[in-house]
């Protein structure tokens, strides 16, 4: 009796729960602990955002159903986020942007382009608001906003969007994807990790998932940069180092073209160009060539000498965005690496504004932002057989020239991930759902030299599933092709990414600017070049 009760209470529920609602009609939607601030159409039209780096940039937006709302799942939680849905041309899938660095701000330019391609989409400010520079005061005495940043606001973000897209359309999206970089990239691996069910395809770029280590790292290169006055790295010395890396490696994959495939072949040591009498322009002091050596081997425990992260390999040293602007900006200038490093240790792990980093321990300290911040910020865990199971398909990218987090890291999950999914997954294999793409020569999340675009960027116009990772992961999961390359382009050339272990070689003949002429293959060797 009970039985047949509910299923005719659901009958009466469902078309009410499916019922379309118009645009301005959501601003009564009612949610757990989730207030919707506002809705309207927003016709399409011109919109100007501020650039980190430059003047500020004007887009062109389509018109949109345009929901802001807020998140409090707990009494000291924040959580903003902006829901933006098509008003004609919805695709009838959802897509949710990831944020960069301490996030504090809506990543309203990363809605503009799934807007433009039928997606409903959204983002999420982490629970805070935060100025562009590399500050984390929020979090000090507020544990609940790390939570927030560390992961919650991420989910709950996706539970209420796809409430929304619910109410507005009248049913739910077919599919759901992240595509997040750098802090980005963090969240999408938590998601898959922490919250399986969430998404049915990721893209993970860069990630900052060893957020703890990473961030230690950045106190190994100032430590090693600013002992010695003489150990400074001007842009002109990079030069040199480059050069010299360069010089040494180019031509090991075969192609002589400014790039190195895979810098870890790349066995160069900056005591070549070191200066035999006194410092001069074309040569590096004993104290700059230490400076070099330190910042390629990575931090590792003084006491147990394990390696607490990668350090960052040759070859991109002195291209425009990396070295000189993450690790080694001339001075007074801090490098952007100190400051994430001064936010981190001194107002999240330590919240002592007197922190200094010259008197970091490599061993205790490390131990203390791990047995605080790991279980809320890491996204390190291998386990991703829940996502596996659901159908999930995960695209992480990184670039081999990245001067914030080592592309080493990415390497170093993909393999923790391979090997923990062999032993406790069965017949599971990686590639049936998990792929990594190494970009030769791009900087963090872009830039840098070489075939640094693949639709990772903003404003992409190549929408075939070669050229586009958002488009390859949705060809993957709606049909189940998975992507043996993607096809990268930038300054002259185009390059077939390959999926690792796989490489890009030459073919011997043909134009070395063209991707026709290269083939993903196995590294020759014992794994390697």
């Amino acid at each position: 009796m009970i039985r047949h009760s509910l299923i005719a209470l659901t009958a009466l529920i469902a078309p009410a729960l499916s019922a379309q609602q118009p645009c301005e009609k959501l601003a009564n939607l009612q949610l757990p602990h989730t207030t919707i601030t506002s809705a309207a159409v927003v016709a399409e039209g011109p919109m100007k955002l501020p650039s980190p780096f430059g003047a500020p940039a004007t887009f062109t937006v389509p018109a949109r159903c345009d929901v802001k709302g807020v998140a409090k799942p707990t009494s000291d939680s924040e959580i903003q986020f902006e829901v933006w849905l098509p008003v004609s041309g919805w695709n009838g899938k959802y897509e949710q942007a990831g944020n960069g660095g301490w996030a504090g701000s809506i990543p309203v330019q990363s809605l503009i382009e799934p807007l433009h391609r039928g997606y409903a989409v959204s983002g999420t400010d982490d629970g805070h608001q935060g100025s562009l520079a590399p500050d984390a005061a929020w979090a000090t005495g507020h544990p609940e906003k790390l939570i927030d940043f560390g992961y919650r606001a991420v989910h709950e973000t996706a539970v209420a969007s796809k409430a929304v897209i619910r109410a507005f359309y009248g049913k739910d999206p077919s599919r759901d994807y992240f595509v997040g970089c750098s802090d980005g990239g963090r969240e999408a691996l938590m998601e898959a990790q922490r919250y399986p069910d969430d998404f049915s395809g990721i893209i993970a770029g860069a990630p900052a998932n060893n957020w703890s280590h990473l961030f230690t790292g950045f106190v190994w290169n100032a430590q090693g940069l600013q002992a010695d006055p003489a150990a400074a790295l001007t842009p002109a010395k990079l030069a040199v180092v480059q050069k010299a890396a360069l010089a040494k490696c180019d031509t090991i994959d075969g192609v002589k073209d400014g790039l190195v495939e895979d810098p870890r072949m790349c066995h160069f040591d900056p005591g070549v160009v070191a200066c035999k009498d006194a410092d001069g322009p074309g040569c590096l002091t004993a104290s700059q060539v230490e400076a070099v050596r330190r910042i390629y081997a990575g931090p590792k425990n003084p006491r147990t000498k394990a390696q607490i992260f990668p350090g960052y390999p040759p070859s991109t040293e002195a291209v425009p965005g990396t070295w000189g602007l993450w690790i080694a900006a001339a001075q007074p200038q801090p490098s952007v690496q100190f400051m994430f490093a001064t936010s981190y240790f001194g107002q999240v792990v330590f919240e002592n504004p007197k922190w200094d980093f010259h008197t970091f321990d490599f061993d205790k300290d490390v131990a203390a932002a791990d047995k605080k911040t790991a279980p809320i910020l890491n996204s390190t865990n291998p386990d991703l057989r829940a996502f596996e199971k659901r159908g999930g398909k995960l695209i992480q990218y990184h670039g081999w020239g990245d001067a914030a987090i080592s592309p080493l890291s990415s390497i170093q999950y993909y393999g923790a991930v391979k090997a923990f999914m062999a032993k406790n997954a069965g017949q599971v294999s990686l590639p049936v759902f998990y792929r990594l793409f190494m970009v030769p020569g791009m900087g963090h999340c872009g830039g840098g030299a070489g075939p640094n675009n693949f639709g990772n960027g903003e404003g992409s116009t190549n929408i075939d599933a070669e050229h586009d990772i958002v488009t390859a992961l949705d060809r993957w999961v709606e049909q189940g092709t998975a992507p043996d390359k993607l096809i990268g382009t930038g300054a002259g050339l185009t390059r077939p990414l390959c999926p690792y272990p796989q490489v890009a070689l030459y073919k011997g003949t043909g134009d070395t600017n063209d991707a026709a002429n290269f083939t993903c293959s196995a590294p020759s060797g014992s794994g390697q070049f």
